[in-house]
């Protein structure tokens, strides 16, 4: 099922959400509680590297997958949707003659796995013919049979619809009766059942699951038709179910009194202050462009941290490899190598595969490498890139560092984000005592609609929720934020993290890339962080 059509099917337009293609057949909810034993994908996967091997390659790895979908979608009283769907098969990687091939089937038969190897083996011999310099694939020793799960306390696939509904339908009631004229509300439920094997000698079986609630909530102005929207402030995360528990030691108040979530999220809490906060808006002050201070909290740094520094780190884009969405990178590799101030000394940005609970956390990522955590950007100079196999001899590395992926058994793996997160302060510091030194600055909450131009140099950000600071106290909403960035000069202006306590994760569960596309889910850390200097402009300004 292609985007285009599950728009149409669910009959709602769902403004700033990105919606993946969904590959795979519709199923009944109980089908997604299924799994396919290990000992039979062990024995599939020998099949596939047995005749990769015997057909000419030096190396191969096969993924089998089961990858479960469930869409949940309502608006105001009723449900829109119950989509759930089931893609499974069987990918197959070889380099022959030092060059890539890949093949996959659906077909789980012997026969056609052995096909599709050999098949597999075929296109990378083709393909030698036009390769420069043969593939120089980083060692990775082999691990034997292995296993690693999100560690959930509640399955998503197992807690009926029913139960999802009352919820769902539960918030959006509370939203209403808080002065909502409008809301969507969905939920997004992932299980990716994953097999790998290589002939480096590893087995590995992953159990992954991810959960994201999202909303839009509307309030319109009956006299003049404005209306204003507020999006909910939960993060898409790598957890189960119990994510909706709404446990009140999760929740923090923020200066100014929005309230915003760790591991636990109270759906109905958020769509009631929602339903306040859009009708607020209505009413908020018109920002006065200009320059300001700016206090950016992780529901809406995330997002920054993701296009200026997550997109512009991946190699293959530094390389010119990748150019889909939205391009290459300014961050060359000259300046690695000349030690680059990307940021100021507050500045540590990492990447990782590890942090529990992320959308990114996996043991082990699509080539079979154990993953780990690694700096980016260090006191603010440019240390490191994201790298996979293939790469890693570009910049001396003698491994990878674990970020391949592919978003289904029937697609390639390639170089994808990892988790990239700016570290906390090290100074005790909350977003109440940030404030207080603040003379002229702008709180922004939420991530919002953002532009980027293709070197992810040029940038403006949005957002959801906005404040006027005045000499060290919130004074009013503001509307119609949105402020300007030059990568290098944004984070140079960083002047303040807030300390660990404040840490919280924002993310993306459909983060696009290459041709034909892939998305894949990834979540950025931060504390609150304060940016001087930076220039606002008004949104709803005509001009002329």
């Amino acid at each position: 099922m292609e985007r285009r059509d599950f728009l149409k099917m669910t009959g709602i337009g769902l403004g700033s959400l990105l919606l993946p293609a969904m590959h795979g057949r519709v199923i009944a909810a109980e089908a997604l509680l299924t799994r396919l034993d290990v000992a039979t994908k062990k024995k599939f996967a020998d099949i596939a590297l047995n005749a990769a091997r015997s057909a000419g390659a030096s190396y191969c790895d096969v993924r089998i997958g089961r990858y479960l979908r469930q869409f949940v979608i309502t608006r105001e009283d009723k449900v829109q949707n119950v989509v759930n769907t089931e893609s499974s098969g069987i990918g197959i990687r070889v380099i022959a003659k030092g060059t890539w091939g890949f093949a996959a089937t659906s077909d789980m038969s012997a026969d056609a796995i052995a096909r599709a190897a050999r098949e597999a083996v075929a296109i990378a011999k083709a393909n030698s013919k036009i390769q420069a310099k043969p593939v120089e694939l980083a060692p990775v020793k082999g691990v034997g049979e292995v296993s690693w799960a999100t560690p959930i306390v509640k399955n998503s696939m197992e807690v009926p619809i029913k139960d999802k509904v009352d919820l769902l339908l539960g918030v959006n009631a509370a939203a209403m009766q808080a002065g909502a004229n409008f809301i969507n509300s969905i939920l997004f439920l992932v299980n990716e059942q994953k097999y790998f094997a290589s002939t480096d000698g590893s087995y590995i079986d992953q159990d992954v699951h991810r959960i994201w609630a999202p909303m839009q909530v509307t309030a319109v102005d009956q006299k003049t038709g404005k209306f204003r929207i507020r999006a909910g402030l939960s993060a898409p995360r790598g957890m189960g179910f119990e994510y909706l528990d709404g446990n009140k030691s999760d929740r923090v108040e923020l200066p100014g009194g929005a309230i915003v979530y760790g591991d636990s999220y109270d759906m109905k809490e958020d769509a009631i202050a929602a339903a306040k906060q859009a009708k607020e808006k209505l009413t908020a002050q018109t920002v006065k462009p200009g320059k300001y201070d700016l206090m950016l909290d992780p529901s809406h740094l995330w997002l920054t941290i993701h296009e200026s520094v997550g997109h512009p780190l991946e190699l293959d884009r530094v390389l010119g490899y990748e150019a889909n969405y939205a391009g290459t990178s300014f961050a060359t590799l000259d300046k690695w190598r000349d030690k680059f101030r990307y940021g100021s000394d507050k500045v540590t940005i990492f990447a990782d595969k590890v942090q529990k609970g992320t959308l990114g956390a996996v043991g082990y990522d699509d080539e079979g490498v154990k993953t780990q955590r690694w700096d980016l950007i260090k006191d603010g100079i440019l240390v490191n890139y994201q790298v996979i196999r293939d790469q890693a001899h570009i910049l001396g590395l003698k491994e990878s560092q674990g970020c391949c992926y592919a978003d289904s058994w029937s697609s390639v793996q390639f170089q994808r984000m990892a988790n990239v997160s700016l570290a906390p302060g090290k100074q005790a510091m909350s977003p109440h005592d940030m404030i207080k030194d603040i003379e002229n600055g702008i709180y922004i909450i939420g991530d919002g609609s953002f532009s980027i131009d293709q070197q992810r140099y040029n940038a403006q950000f949005g957002g959801q929720l906005f404040y006027e600071i005045k000499n060290g106290k919130i004074t009013q909403p503001l509307e119609d934020v949105a402020y300007q960035m030059r990568t290098p000069e944004f984070w140079n202006s960083c002047a303040a993290v807030c300390d660990e306590k404040d840490y919280r994760f924002g993310g993306s569960f459909f983060d696009g890339k290459g041709q034909p596309g892939q998305v894949s889910a990834v979540s950025h850390g931060s504390s609150t962080a304060r940016f001087n200097g930076a220039n606002v402009i008004n949104t709803a300004r005509s001009l002329g």
